[in-house]
């Protein structure tokens, strides 16, 4: 490297220099600081079962998951309401819609939609839908018989459902800010509690609770090439109860880290090779680091893989999407494939909508 390259490096706004550095030395040592800090914690705290409405960790759309799920420091149109709001800050166009299904393990469903618009200087809004299907469970009631339970008459339908409003800002050309405000819903359906020997049935109790969540986050662009930082922090709630036991959403923060690799090459806009990383400190499982790599030709053809680690049962994932234009209208589909270990893969689909 010469002089003039590594002037480049070290200043990369001359009437900026200061806060520049300084906003890009604090995101970078915060990022390389959660990881090693949560791993050294890793073997004195074991992380089990100590939340509960674990759908709101699923990773629904198909970009983001094509990605390994490292999609912080992206921006986006109105699929980042689902992970950082502060991703749509600077969406092109001015509303954006976003639609996917997932295929989830153990032939569970996931259903999500969500529209943002961007009211000019105010900001962008936005709405989110995500919904659950579990299927059908067959009922049953202990008894002191062979198998220990009697079948009951009736089945039960398990379903969860979010539905959140959204708001993000630029506060300048290279910080945004974004939130989530959701509420949460999971219905497990009625079981039979005791048997009421004057109506001669069973009495059933509904187990469905509701509850309000909350979302942030933020993102930084260093001004160096395409380098971006954000953090983000998802399901902020109080505490659930079922019977005697309570339990907590599952809270998460990350910090993400993004460039196009070849801001450096020769090949002009119509390559690009994104890559993405995030390091995330869920609540109850150890920390993750998630890596996503996104190959575009000329912004109409994509490739992507990612993976996740630690991970017990989850594989790489692969995903691509097309996206064709006309005018300020585009539209594109995604599809990811996920490995799952000795479960089925989970596949991923979805369209976005921008005008």
């Amino acid at each position: 490297m010469n002089t003039t390259d590594a002037s480049k490096w070290l200043v990369w706004n001359d009437h900026e220099t200061g806060n520049t550095m300084k906003m890009t030395k604090i995101f970078v040592f915060l990022l390389l600081l959660l990881p090693i800090s949560l791993w050294a914690q890793k073997d004195n705290q074991q992380k089990l079962a100590q939340t509960g409405m674990k759908f709101l960790a699923a990773s629904p759309d198909p970009r983001a998951a094509g990605l390994g799920d490292a999609i912080s420091a992206l921006e986006g149109g109105a699929e980042m309401m689902f992970y950082n709001p502060a991703g749509m800050a600077n969406m092109g166009g001015k509303l954006s819609a976003s639609f996917g299904q997932m295929a989830w393990i153990a032939d569970i469903n996931y259903n999500l939609a969500g529209v943002a618009f961007k009211a000019g200087n105010i900001g962008t809004f936005g709405v989110s839908v995500m919904n659950v299907d579990y299927g059908e469970i067959q009922a049953t009631v202990r008894a002191n018989n062979d198998r220990g339970y009697l079948d009951l008459p009736n089945s039960i339908h398990p379903v969860a459902m979010s539905v959140g409003l959204s708001y993000a800002r630029s506060l300048s050309d290279r910080f945004a800010i974004g939130g989530s405000v959701k509420r949460v819903t999971q219905d497990l359906g009625s079981a039979a509690t005791q048997f009421d020997k004057t109506l001669g049935d069973y009495v059933y109790e509904s187990y469905k609770q509701t509850v309000m969540a909350y979302d942030f986050g933020v993102l930084y662009k260093t001004g160096f090439k395409s380098l971006q930082f954000a953090f983000n922090a998802r399901n902020f709630a109080k505490e659930i109860k079922y019977e005697e036991e309570t339990f907590q959403l599952p809270l998460s923060m990350r910090m993400g880290i993004s460039m196009d690799l070849l801001d450096f090459s020769a090949l002009g806009s119509d390559h690009n090779l994104l890559l993405s990383v995030d390091a995330e400190h869920p609540r109850d499982f150890p920390e993750v680091l998630k890596v996503g790599t996104e190959y575009s030709f000329r912004n109409l053809l994509s490739l992507r893989a990612g993976y996740a680690f630690p991970s017990d049962q989850q594989g790489l994932t692969f995903g691509g999407g097309v996206q064709l234009k006309r005018g300020d209208r585009k539209v594109q589909a995604d599809y990811s494939y996920t490995q799952f270990g000795i479960f089925n893969a989970v596949q991923r689909i979805g369209i976005k909508i921008g005008l």
